[in-house]
């Protein structure tokens, strides 16, 4: 019999830092500390996190990085087929709707890639996707308007990206400061880690799957 997994069972609030001063895009993560590290959820059921990975807000929009390191093959990267590619994929709800079963325009998915994008695919890789099953889709988003930078080793990567404000649909920190948020990286070495629940209850899907972000000074 499949047991639930622990963190279905709860209603997660994690706090996203504030940065006025925000941090540099270069993929060395240099401007990153131990303040603005998500809480590795995972650990309640016993798993250790394969990588790290941080998030931020100001006015300008949302920052998150991650590096996965101790690889022991390059990352295959895809943007046609992102969901089989090694990523770091990220969910936003401007409302924080938890008790939707649906997105609404209000929801967004992206995924962050270290390489695939440029004419030779060495270049890293970022947009928007539609949410399967929305009941109603976000206004789309124009190629290139999330910026991301990488470092790519024999042995792993780093990667660090801006969102804009404006490709938040509803970004509104003073009237709305919960939004909901969810991550999870895939990697061909180590697998998925993410935030709450796996693609067994459907978190591509379900936003109230997702845990709510405070967006706090």
């Amino acid at each position: 019999m499949k047991l639930v997994p622990t963190r279905f069972l709860f209603d997660f609030e994690i706090r996203l830092h504030y940065r006025a001063r925000a941090p540099r895009i270069t993929g060395k993560l240099a401007d990153w500390s131990g303040d603005f590290l998500l809480p590795p959820l995972c650990r309640i059921e016993g798993f250790e996190p394969f990588a790290p990975v941080y998030a931020c807000w100001n006015e300008e929009g949302l920052y998150v990085a991650t590096e996965v390191l101790n690889k022991s093959q390059p990352p295959h990267c895809e943007p046609q087929y992102y969901w089989q590619s090694d990523c770091l994929r990220i969910c936003t709800d401007m409302r924080d709707t938890r008790t939707n079963k649906r997105a609404s325009r209000h929801c967004r998915q992206f995924y962050f890639m270290p390489t695939g994008g440029g004419a030779g695919g060495d270049e890293p890789a970022a947009a928007s996707v539609k949410i399967a099953r929305a009941r109603e889709d976000a206004p789309p988003v124009a190629p290139d308007t999330i910026r991301i930078a990488s470092q790519v080793a024999r042995n792993g990567y780093r990667l660090e990206a801006h969102i804009p404000a404006d490709v938040l649909f509803g970004f509104d920190p003073d009237e709305h400061g919960r939004i909901g948020f969810y991550y999870i990286i895939e990697d061909r070495d180590y697998g998925q880690q993410c935030l709450t629940v796996g693609n067994d209850l459907y978190w591509h899907v379900d936003p109230s799957t997702w845990a709510t972000a405070v967006l706090s000074k």
